[in-house]
């Protein structure tokens, strides 16, 4: 994908970059408090507003639709901002771009679905207008690129990626599971993308949202999206997560900004030195885990020659119980060696599923 960085469209001195502003445009008198306040933070550099507000169920405030469009914009560019709203269809393109809105995004409602994120594509075609793409609702980043591959392929080359968590059945402390592993992937596939994190969706509780965006930035993220309303308990959707002015400023203030390298001698030598160490281990346990899968394999033939099936649930169950408590013993983390022990199950059944198939042959 052929990507601009993130600098040669949009000034990046003062850092974290941050997209501020309310989940949704609600009045003239609200949404210019909103620009005046977040105006103030040197690092604020779009201005956000929902205009139309995608729901799960009817009756819910949907966004006050086009009308709230002159809104932002002018709000925008007279307090030196840019401004982006959220567009779902060709016919939301369409009218922001007559408005004169500088920076589009898809939301992750839109991207879940390729034939909504094509038809946008295709009415972006020829338009040369930033544009950020959501991760969609579920844990999928196939889905995620394959959106951010249809916006390039209309010809845009301000990409942005935002990631806001994910809908999952683990029971978090959040709203959206961050499961950073998976922008993590997106940073090391596509290193030239910029990548920014939505804390508000990821929190979804003001009081977490600082937390968030500290973890964002201890990751080298390259910018946060904030929601901002002026009277947040009072706001008509996402009351729960947003900020005032006042307290982004605050939260920004208090973010602290580290670096991906440092000229500190003694800290590059250390750093090797440890570094020199982990490989070492990775090696060991990699050799180890060669061992487990030649073992599998011959346990795969037994059970082969004496007619029993591979997936004996009974033995699962077993391995699961019994290695959490080790894990536990040495101060692992249940839900990770449960994660690493269900990825090496896998490949034990398909090292034994392709000895059947050889035996087979």
């Amino acid at each position: 994908m052929d990507i601009l960085p993130l600098h040669s469209w949009l000034n990046t001195d003062n850092k974290p970059v941050v997209i501020a502003g309310p989940c949704s445009a609600e009045t003239p008198e609200q949404v210019n408090e909103v620009a005046k306040g977040i105006a103030q933070i040197p690092q604020v550099k779009i201005m956000r507003a929902g205009i139309w507000k995608p729901r799960t169920r009817p009756g819910s405030f949907e966004g006050m639709g086009s009308i709230a469009l002159p809104w932002l914009v002018s709000a925008a560019k007279e307090n030196g901002l840019l401004s982006a709203c959220e567009i779902a269809t060709p016919k939301h393109v369409e009218e922001a771009l007559k408005a004169g809105v500088d920076v589009l995004w898809i939301g992750a409602r839109t991207t879940v679905n390729p034939f909504s994120v094509q038809d946008i594509a295709d009415a972006l075609q020829g338009v040369d207008v930033p544009v950020m793409v959501k991760n969609p609702v579920a844990p999928d980043l196939q889905l995620w690129i394959g959106a951010i591959e249809r916006v390039a392929s209309a010809g845009v080359n301000k990409i942005i990626a935002v990631h806001r968590g994910f809908q999952t059945i683990a029971k978090t402390k959040y709203r959206n599971n961050p499961l950073w592993e998976i922008p993590i992937e997106l940073k090391t596939m596509f290193p030239g993308l910029p990548l920014f994190i939505d804390p508000s969706h990821i929190a979804g509780k003001s009081e977490l949202v600082a937390d968030v965006a500290q973890k964002a930035l201890d990751m080298d993220m390259d910018g946060l999206m904030i929601e901002t309303h002026p009277n947040p308990a009072n706001a008509l959707s996402d009351a729960r997560q947003q900020i005032t002015p006042a307290e982004l400023t605050s939260l920004i203030s208090n973010l602290e900004l580290r670096h991906a390298n440092s000229t500190n001698l003694e800290f590059q030598s250390r750093l090797e030195e440890l570094r020199s160490i982990m490989d070492s281990i990775d090696e060991e346990m990699l050799r180890v885990i060669a061992r487990r899968m030649a073992i599998a394999e011959k346990i795969g033939e037994y059970k082969y020659q004496n007619h029993v099936t591979i997936l004996q649930m009974k033995r699962w169950k077993e391995i699961l119980e019994t290695r959490t408590a080790i894990g536990n013993s040495v101060g692992l983390e249940e839900e990770f060696v449960k994660a690493l022990m269900q990825l090496i199950h896998k490949e034990s059944i398909h090292v034994q599923t392709e000895l059947v198939r050889k035996q087979q042959e």
